[in-house]
């Protein structure tokens, strides 16, 4: 058996069962990475039959009720993926977890991004490697692997960055006094507002997340309200919520959010004092092995970085 993580993953889903390209389920079960779908009842039995009953956990529809939209709209439009999310905080922490991961549904391959060359996953290394960096440190509320589209490989970045956004594939401290909330941009509001509060994020590139965009997966939310109300009233709505670090912008054909975050750009990362260091370093090495950063060759090149033990 391989590598699996700490921390129970969780993926909410919603009418995407007879979808025939690759989704995350798919991927986590060629790794063997245990995992949990969070569904709505009416499509419990479409999830079992692809991925396994005993993988299934039906969404108590009180979380759907009693969800802070931040909007008027009320029950017009879909809820989108709050509730889900909600509900799975919750029963991570009724199960006595003190941290769970939450990760979209439409998420084909996990990669490790080591001298300029992403290479896939084959178990739940990345995972495990990412818990047992934030294990290292009292201030991080949320972690997870930056997208595969932002790290290009001929791009200088370093191994991992704070005080960010964390998208898609989450590592939650369970004890955070926060749920999520929002229409829209529920990821983006929930970082901010940890941040705000003092905490910290770690967004790594040494892994990353090969997302599929959700035009093409189809279902989801993009039936619900995306197809509907297009992009300006989610952006609009973060715009709201922080206007002191975010505000709407027109770029590449459609309306999107920006978020300054340079007020949270320096927070340093608080080590922890009761834990054994050399147990967890055990489950990773790539801050060692990748030294400050990726450094992109030229003229398309890769240049790997110098050998660590030499």
């Amino acid at each position: 058996m391989g590598i699996v993580p700490r921390f129970p993953v969780y993926i909410p889903s919603k009418g995407r069962a007879g979808f025939k390209r690759k989704l995350t389920p798919d991927a986590l079960t060629k790794m063997g990475v245990p995992f949990r779908l969070v569904v709505e009842e009416s499509q419990r039995a479409d999830y079992a039959a692809r991925w396994g009953d005993e993988r299934v956990i039906v969404l108590d529809p009180a979380y759907q009720r009693d969800y802070v939209t931040c909007d008027d709209q009320g029950d017009e439009f879909s809820k989108g993926s709050g509730p889900a999310r909600n509900f799975i905080w919750d029963h991570s922490v009724a199960a006595g977890d003190p941290f769970h991961w939450i990760v979209d549904d439409n998420i084909d391959t996990f990669e490790r991004f080591h001298n300029n060359q992403r290479v896939p996953v084959g178990d739940g290394f990345a995972f495990r490697a990412m818990e047992s960096f934030v294990l290292r440190y009292r201030n991080v509320a949320m972690a997870g692997p930056n997208y595969h589209m932002f790290a290009p490989s001929r791009q200088r970045a370093k191994p991992y960055k704070t005080g960010t956004r964390i998208y898609s594939c989450i590592l939650i401290r369970n004890d955070v006094p926060f749920r999520w909330r929002g229409r829209y941009n529920e990821d983006t509001d929930l970082s901010l507002r940890v941040l705000k509060a003092g905490w910290n994020t770690v967004l790594f590139n040494a892994f990353l997340q090969h997302k599929l965009t959700t035009q093409i997966v189809g279902g989801g939310n993009t039936d619900a309200f995306y197809a509907a109300k297009g992009t300006l009233p989610k952006s609009r709505m973060l715009a709201l919520q922080h206007p002191d670090v975010a505000r709407v912008v027109w770029r590449f054909g459609r309306w999107h959010h920006h978020v300054d975050y340079s007020p949270f750009r320096n927070r340093p990362l608080i080590p922890r004092d009761d834990i054994d260091l050399a147990e967890l370093s055990a489950d990773y090495q790539f801050e060692r092995s990748d030294r400050d950063d990726y450094r992109g060759g030229r003229k398309g090149r890769r240049r790997p970085l110098p050998d660590p033990a030499g």
